[in-house]
């Protein structure tokens, strides 16, 4: 049987060498592709976390374990010695251990040390004191200086003589060049460190340290070891602060002893780094359960059983994980959408290739039916024959994923590309196994005059077509969270089986009635082209699915991306309030509005006087008061829809008399009512407004709270505009900010829109949504091509035919075109429709924010998908062209070989 089967699979392809390298070229394409998703999003979203990381500070990223000092009650010769260095290393390397087992740690940015806990106060005259109070430091012995910094002058603290201890009364330092340049601290200089009993704790500065890496962990966890701050004296009034300088000085490991002399209340820490370039973003969940565990949970007890009891953990990497995991589950059901629907296109043009070669070798395996082959041997034989060309085009695909996306995971590679593999080669056989399980000597007509749907046929479309009705009203209703995710990703291919089912059920009515009306007519290509469309034997269902889930994807998928867009720019609007912005703290000089009218793009300038704490009601509330001319920023409101109001409403005399009416946001005109209102202003003058219109959103202001009043009813020293928002086609940044110079900031809302993506994940997405429906939209085609060859045998057949009758060329183009017409412009209603319909049903479940904004963006509303009409008719306008391509190319090249040549296929010599 094996030789058999080996000489079978090498005669047949010696017989079929082109269709056999085109098999071969579609599942390589198709596994590579199928590969190449999982990989592609891994890479996608492994950069986004590790955007996520870099962003957020080391003091959140890091873990950071701190045990107290030695109990008091100790001898003082063991308290020392718990504070050195061989004691905490020795602590540090099983913690080091315990932490490893869940987080990948950066050894070399993770140090250990000592610090008082409290800052201390150093009394030295010369020391800068910005309200009078004496600054304070920090003293810490952390391992690891010389390796993360370099010497700007000095030398490197050290010990020397006895080893230090808790009565020593002089230790040697270092400082940061920042706190070296704000506190005036130079090489040599002497720090008297107050004690709690005896003579205070003498610190000679030795030198002075510049980071070699200042943001790294090992500086940035504790920044105020390299960065003094200006602290604020805890009780004291807003209005007068008392601050202080607060700073560090870095003494040498081996002089830690020293902190127990003194009252900074000394603990002991380990940091512990995490390597950023070895987390993966699809191991968020075992990230988070880790660092559970060491906060609160069994990993927390070992660390108090190998430290103590009051070993206290402390870290904001579960708060960035969580975050990152949130913008990745809002982001992933909405890939996967695309993803969906490609799939499906790619599976049904895989089946549709095996039925085309089924149907091209129909007699032949006909034959070998009636001469007495087996089912199981003829399926044997298919799948040796289709698997010697599929498994090595399937390998060629996954190495090519492979090397173009390397670094992500390879199970689901592995996985994608062997589903692929299978599913081609069991395509023929499974299909040449259902065909033929009957022997027959003779077929019977084929076409939709004679085959009649059977009632099994009709229970199973019904109950498909319920229960994706079902599903996508249940999107409807629950939106994509929790249960709806997978419904979300099925949503294309579940309206796309449900119009499949329904035009291949309505499909023969209206050609019936066409053709019946066509007969009518003189000549007999319309009634013969639409009799032959009524009834042909190429089943339209999987061209019909591959067609309408291809659509409705690129329709879905057009939505979506039109919708983000919408979202960005609508943010975009939201933050700059117009197209640009020029904004200043103090008055605008007179004649920037005309240099500024004269700017490429600036169509208009509305000026704008921007009081940010206007005080009401005698300083109780504050609220932002923007003064306008009233005609100027209706026209501009009207324009960006951000709260238009008649003009005539806002204008200070336009009423009878009374105060002038101002425009509040809902949550003002709540808190003052309709009544007067005053209000103080900063240069000291008052104006009372009255409550006259309300709007949820204004062009001047962004917030819940704001006024906007008549320019005319506040002083001349108000009335001077402080912002310019400035509308036109695209205004041109550098242009603006050049006419502004120093005079204030420029804001567009173009580069608004830029920031919206803050994450590499978002815009990966972006991409992947993008090629996935551009992958759709070209197996769909293909899809197509092979519906149409498979039916191109017949239709060379008829045409040699007919030409024998007197049929002309021009003819015969028109017959071909007629007949592949009904069912292409038949799918390209259906898909419009269904697109359409997709997006109506399925947007109000989709939230689109995660993808489309900043995580940290105000609230602009829910991003929703927006119907786009090129991605509704472009894609559905193809599909004629592609018909009535090659319909012309068949007729053309059927001309050429000639009737007699025709029809004499297959003939032996």
């Amino acid at each position: 049987m094996r030789g058999v089967s080996a000489w079978w699979v090498a005669a047949r392809l010696r017989a079929a060498p082109g269709a056999a390298c085109a098999l071969a070229l579609l599942v390589a394409l198709t596994a590579a592709l199928a590969a190449a998703f999982p990989r592609a999003l891994d890479r996608h979203a492994d950069a986004g976390l590790h955007h996520a990381l870099a962003r957020a500070h080391p003091d959140r990223t890091g873990v950071l374990l701190t045990a107290p000092g030695p109990y008091p009650e100790l001898p003082r010769e063991r308290r020392e010695e718990a504070v050195r260095p061989p004691a905490l290393a020795a602590l540090r390397a099983d913690a080091l251990a315990l932490v490893e087992e869940g987080l990948p740690v950066d050894r070399a940015q993770s140090p250990y040390g000592v610090r008082t806990q409290r800052s201390l106060e150093v009394p030295e005259p010369w020391l800068p004191r910005p309200t009078g109070s004496a600054p304070r430091m920090f003293l810490a012995a952390q391992d690891g200086l010389a390796d993360h910094a370099r010497l700007a002058s000095g030398r490197l603290p050290g010990t020397s003589g006895d080893p230090v201890t808790a009565a020593t009364g002089e230790v040697e330092a270092a400082v940061s060049a920042e706190t070296a340049e704000t506190l005036r601290i130079g090489v040599g200089a002497v720090l008297r460190v107050p004690a709690p009993e005896g003579p205070p704790l003498t610190v000679r500065v030795t030198g002075i340290v510049t980071p070699d890496a200042p943001d790294s962990p090992y500086w940035a966890t504790q920044p105020v070891l390299r960065t003094p701050v200006l602290a604020t004296a805890p009780g004291s009034s807003a209005a007068d602060p008392d601050r202080y300088w607060v700073g560090a000085l870095l003494l040498d490991p081996e002089a830690a002893p020293a902190l127990l002399g003194t009252a900074g209340n000394p603990i002991r820490y380990w940091q512990f780094a995490p390597r950023a370039d070895a987390l993966r973003a699809h191991d968020t969940d075992r990230l988070l359960r880790a660092v559970a565990s060491l906060e609160s949970g069994p990993a927390q007890a070992r660390v108090h059983r190998l430290i103590g009891p009051e070993t206290d953990v402390s870290t904001g990497l579960d708060e960035v994980l969580a975050s990152y995991g949130r913008l990745r589950s809002g982001i992933g059901p909405l890939v996967a959408v695309a993803a969906a629907g490609t799939g499906t296109v790619a599976g049904v043009t895989l089946l549709m290739a095996g039925g085309l070669a089924a149907g091209r070798r129909h007699a032949e395996l006909a034959l070998l039916r009636a001469r007495g082959a087996s089912l199981r041997g003829l399926a044997g034989r298919l799948l040796a024959e289709t698997a010697v060309v599929a498994v090595p085009a399937g390998a060629a695909g996954l190495a090519a994923a492979l090397l173009a996306f390397p670094g992500a995971r390879t199970p689901p590679t592995v996985a994608a590309a062997v589903a692929v593999t299978v599913l081609a080669c069991l395509a023929l056989p499974v299909r040449a196994v259902v065909a033929h399980r009957a022997v027959r000597v003779h077929d019977g007509r084929r076409d939709l005059v004679s085959a009649r749907p059977s009632r099994r046929r009709a229970v199973a479309e019904l109950t498909a077509v319920a229960l994706a009705a079902g599903a996508v009203e249940t999107l409807r209703r629950q939106g994509a969270a929790g249960t709806a995710d997978g419904l979300v990703v099925l949503a294309p291919v579940l309206t796309g089986v449900i119009a499949a089912l329904l035009l291949v059920r309505l499909l023969p009515w209206p050609l019936r009635g066409l053709a019946g009306r066509a007969g009518r007519l003189r000549g007999a290509v319309g009634w013969l082209a639409l009799a032959r469309a009524g009834r042909t034997s190429a089943s339209p269902v999987l061209p019909l699915l591959a067609l309408l889930t291809a659509l409705t994807t690129a329709a879905f998928g057009g939505a979506v991306l039109n919708g983000v867009a919408q979202a960005r720019d609508r943010a975009a609007l939201l933050a700059v309030g117009a197209d640009a912005r020029v904004e200043a703290s103090a008055a605008l000089p007179g004649a920037l509005p005309g240099r500024l009218r004269a700017a490429p793009g600036v169509e208009a300038v509305t000026e704008v006087s921007l009081l940010p704490q206007a005080r009401v009601w005698e300083g109780r509330h504050t609220v932002p008061l923007a003064g306008v001319d009233p005609a100027a920023y209706a026209a501009l409101a009207a324009r960006t829809d951000l709260g238009a109001f008649p003009a005539g409403a806002l204008a200070a005399g336009g009423g009878a008399g009374g105060p002038p009416p101002a425009l509040a946001s809902p949550a003002v005109a709540e808190r003052f009512g309709s009544g007067p209102v005053p209000v103080r202003l900063d240069d000291g003058t008052s104006v009372t407004v009255r409550i006259a219109l309300v709007r949820e959103l204004t062009p001047a202001v962004s917030g819940d709270d704001f006024l906007v009043v008549d320019r005319a009813a506040l002083s001349a020293e108000a009335a001077r505009p402080t912002v310019l928002l400035l509308t036109g086609d695209r205004p041109d940044a550098g242009a603006l900010r050049a006419a502004t110079g120093d005079a204030g900031s420029v804001r567009t809302r173009a580069e608004e829109r830029g920031r919206a993506v803050d994450s590499p994940l978002q815009s990966g997405a972006e991409r992947v949504y993008t090629a996935a429906v551009a992958a759709g939209a070209g197996y769909a085609a293909l899809a197509l091509l092979l519906s149409l060859l498979r039916a191109a045998p017949e239709r060379a057949a008829l045409l040699a035919r007919l030409r024998t009758m007197g049929l002309t060329r021009g003819q015969g183009r028109r017959l071909l075109v007629l007949e592949s017409l009904p069912q292409a412009v038949l799918a390209t209603a259906g898909g419009a429709l269904t697109g359409w319909a997709a997006v109506a049903l399925l947007a109000p479940g989709v939230d689109l924010t995660a993808i489309a904004l900043p995580s940290a963006s105000a609230a602009v509303g829910t991003a929703v998908p927006r119907t786009d009409p090129w991605s509704l008719a472009v894609p559905a306008l193809g599909v004629p062209v592609v018909t009535v391509g090659v319909a012309v190319a068949q007729a053309w090249w059927s001309g050429r070989r000639g009737s007699v040549t025709e029809l004499r296929a297959g003939d032996p010599g």
